[in-house]
């Protein structure tokens, strides 16, 4: 249920899953779905009140605001509520539940109660540094800079620190869907047996070096949660400071359940399993970050390098600059390091993969048609 693949229309076709509850975004004024289902279509207007925010960015989904509604009726809620039925249920078979919190994703919507856990004179605000990019090479500082008018307009409405804490108790919303969901493990028959993932997909500058928005290849984009809980593997609690990515998560699972690795196949991530049975062993391995434009950047446990497809480069050591304000490439003191890393970054990416926008989708029968080919994939 929920966001898997993504949230955008046609993303989740029904024939991946056994049972699939679909992302409704009844509270979504941009969303465009079957109008049975997705009350907000292009043509149905905004819901009373928007922008709730009280101000217009580049796009309707940018908004943020306390809903007066029963937390049961968000999208959110309902995604946790598959989960927790499917739970609920006798399983006969090994199973795999996939459930997609869209929180903290925009809009940042949610009862009014996570609002009250984040007073607004205790709000921490970054600090505005416009000279921060200065020492960032051109491809950096167009990253940067993708959504600034966003960022200024936010500043210049004094709605900055509000705008920070909707997005703290968006994500606390989400927080309290995944405990529903804790609990209900908890009070299954499965919660002795059943191994645990949790991860986002990107992070979200707040007014870092001058961004509103993801898409770069800065820690603040690129740096997520990723929790593994496996029966009799590791302590509870345990914390590896170890890089590690996103496409570990595949074979960490093969793994974890015993089976059989792909034939055939080369996996570009590794089991994650050593280090959940040892926290403190040492990877030499950098976690590695690449962008639709080919941009790239290696993160080890110390410092992150960046590389943009035209060869320019970033350097920072988070030992004595956690915030990535120095770039520090042409101190020749960390040569050797750059190079470590630098060789870690494929030399020839594969090509970029087919987008969304090469198929026309139709929600009401929920097909594609591959505007290339003509040809038409039906969803069951």
């Amino acid at each position: 249920a929920g966001k898997i693949f993504h949230h955008t229309v046609g993303n989740n076709p029904p024939e991946n899953w056994h049972d699939y509850q679909r992302l409704v975004f009844r509270d979504n004024p941009n969303a465009k779905q079957d109008k049975s289902q997705y009350p907000f279509t292009e043509t149905a207007g905004d819901p009373p009140g928007f922008p709730f925010a009280g101000i217009t960015l580049y796009s309707k989904e940018v908004d943020w605001g306390a809903l007066p509604k029963p937390e049961s009726e968000f999208d959110d809620a309902r995604a946790a509520q598959f989960g927790i039925d499917f739970l609920k249920k006798k399983q006969d078979t090994p199973f795999f539940l996939a459930c997609g919190i869209f929180r903290p994703h925009m809009p940042w919507y949610f009862p009014e109660k996570y609002l009250d856990l984040y007073p607004l004179n205790e709000v921490f605000v970054p600090e505005d540094l416009p000279e921060d990019l200065d020492d960032i090479p051109e491809a950096g500082q167009k990253l940067g800079l993708r959504k600034y008018e966003d960022m200024k307009k936010t500043r210049d409405a004094g709605k900055w620190p509000t705008a920070i804490q909707h997005y703290l108790a968006s994500i606390s919303f989400a927080d309290a869907q995944v405990g529903r969901l804790l609990d209900a493990l908890d009070a299954s028959s499965y919660g002795d047996n059943t191994v645990i993932v949790l991860w986002s997909d990107h992070g979200w500058h707040l007014g870092e070096k001058q961004h509103w928005h993801k898409r770069t290849l800065w820690d603040e984009a690129t740096r997520v949660p990723l929790i593994v809980v496996a029966p009799n593997t590791g302590r509870s609690g345990q914390k590896c400071v170890q890089p590690a990515s996103l496409v570990d998560v595949f074979p960490t699972l093969i793994d974890l359940c015993g089976l059989d690795k792909i034939s055939g196949q080369q996996l570009d991530g590794i089991s994650l399993k050593p280090w959940l049975v040892n926290p403190d062993k040492p990877r030499q391995r950098a976690a590695i970050t690449v962008d639709e434009n080919t941009h790239m950047s290696a993160r080890d446990t110390q410092y992150r390098y960046i590389r943009y497809n035209d060869g320019t480069e970033e350097f920072y050591d988070h030992q004595t600059d956690p915030d990535e304000w120095t770039n520090l490439i042409h101190q020749t003191r960390f040569s050797s390091i750059i190079k470590g890393l630098a060789s870690q970054l494929p030399n020839s990416p594969a090509p970029i993969g087919r987008f969304w926008t090469d198929f026309e989708f139709n929600p009401f029968t929920y097909s594609w048609i591959d505007k290339e080919s003509g040809e038409t994939i039906t969803g069951r």
